[in-house]
């Protein structure tokens, strides 16, 4: 039994770290992302960042300005994604947050073109299209760069496991503590588990805490 469970482990292990899963997973994120502008600029809910970014995409949407959205958004995501060896889970989350929901959104609208924000269904599908070229390109980069260069422990889902993440796991582990107790008791199983599978428990504590904070909404 347990090496039936080993070997299962090993499989997912294996999925986990191939290219395509990786750039499944962009995908997903990047299409929710933009669907939740979408949502916002249409019922004024449902952007996923932090409300100090939303508040350039909102001043966009009053004066008509979207330079400010556009400007920091597009170019921080732009950065992240040029900075292949040092993407990790918790950069990624962040920039995509960032660039794909209020960056790209204040490029599309400063242009003019607002079809891909014109309904829920259309955004979904921009959304997945910009996922996999960034999933794409960051995967391109990482292949490009020389051996040795990048950082150590890039093991699931390409980060979360560089130097940094490593003495910041502590406090990334307590920290969703106090968005509620079920976000910190899935940031404790999660790391606890890739604990045990010798993963960086930095990427555990986040999905963890991702997982249980969106089941056990308060």
């Amino acid at each position: 039994m347990e090496k039936e469970n080993l070997s299962f482990m090993d499989k997912l292990n294996e999925l986990l770290m191939k290219d395509w899963t990786f750039i499944l997973l962009v995908m997903g994120a990047a299409a929710s992302i933009f669907a939740g502008t979408y949502l916002y600029i249409s019922h004024g809910t449902g952007a996923f960042n932090e409300v100090s970014i939303v508040a350039m995409l909102q001043g966009g949407m009053e004066t008509g300005d979207y330079s400010a959205a556009a400007g920091f958004a597009a170019g921080f995501l732009i950065a992240r994604i040029l900075e292949g060896p040092l993407v990790g889970l918790l950069d990624i989350g962040g920039s995509l947050m960032t660039g794909v929901g209020i960056g790209i959104p204040g490029l599309l609208l400063s242009m003019g073109w607002d079809f891909p924000l014109s309904n829920f269904f259309v955004a979904l599908l921009f959304g997945a299209i910009v996922g996999v070229v960034i999933g794409g390109v960051i995967i391109a980069i990482r292949k490009l760069v020389p051996s040795g260069v990048a950082v150590g422990g890039t093991g699931i889902m390409m980060g979360a496991g560089n130097a940094s993440g490593r003495y910041l796991a502590p406090m990334i582990v307590i920290c969703p503590a106090s968005y509620n107790v079920y976000a910190g008791i899935g940031a404790i199983i999660g790391s606890a588990i890739f604990y045990k599978w010798g993963k960086e428990m930095t990427g555990g504590a986040i999905l963890g805490a991702m997982i249980m904070g969106a089941i056990f909404i308060p």
